[in-house]
């Protein structure tokens, strides 16, 4: 068992708005915070942006969301065990605004290099629109399932679940049930004892 690396893709760099930082911050938290008292090491955590990395990893406010700024581009996501899109723009789902054609690429040369290719929530339209989810059951946040089968019929979308696990690509539904994904894939990792709820002050 090996908790490998872990790639999270970050597709506004510009404004993240509030809402979609909850999605964001889950696969922050479980894979990005070290637990040397279960498994050491942790999983290798990335950040890969949408827009050029920056030289210092900060971000700041923008306007009405926060400025995520990340240390590593698109490219970062080839040679990851695991890669998490957490979120795609509202632009994309409501009004079919094109999902950035580099991001759809770099997810197309993650999964045929062998990565393990997982969305939370609405980024299950980014998998979709690099043809990852073609024949496969799938899955993202109830109220959008409708326009994901539409606009993608060759996905076969259940709106009844918290998460399909179709081995090399996992997808959740949305808010909490990302997080229910990500906990499966650390008992896929490393085993349930690991990833097993844990009374309060368990963790460090």
């Amino acid at each position: 068992m090996s908790a490998g690396s872990v790639a999270v893709v970050v597709t506004e760099e510009i404004e993240v708005p509030s809402w979609d930082l909850y999605e964001l911050s889950i696969p922050c938290t479980v894979f990005g915070k070290p637990q040397p008292d279960l498994a050491d090491p942790w999983y290798d955590l990335r950040l890969c942006g949408t827009g050029e990395p920056s030289p210092d990893g900060r971000g700041g406010p923008a306007g009405s969301g926060l400025t995520v700024r990340t240390d590593y581009g698109l490219d970062g996501l080839v040679g990851a065990d695991t890669v998490i899109v957490p979120s795609v723009p509202d632009s994309c789902v409501e009004e079919g605004t094109p999902l950035p054609a580099e991001l759809v690429a770099a997810l197309r040369r993650a999964h045929a290099a062998g990565a393990r290719i997982v969305s939370l929530c609405t980024g299950a339209f980014a998998l979709a629109e690099a043809g990852l989810l073609d024949g496969r059951r799938a899955t993202a946040h109830w109220m959008h399932t409708a326009q994901l089968a539409e606009r993608y019929p060759k996905v076969r979308v259940d709106d009844s679940v918290l998460y399909v696990d179709d081995g090399d690509v996992l997808t959740s539904a949305g808010l909490t049930a990302g997080l229910d994904l990500c906990l499966h894939l650390v008992r896929r990792d490393l085993g349930a004892h690991i990833a097993k709820p844990r009374p309060p002050g368990a963790f460090p």
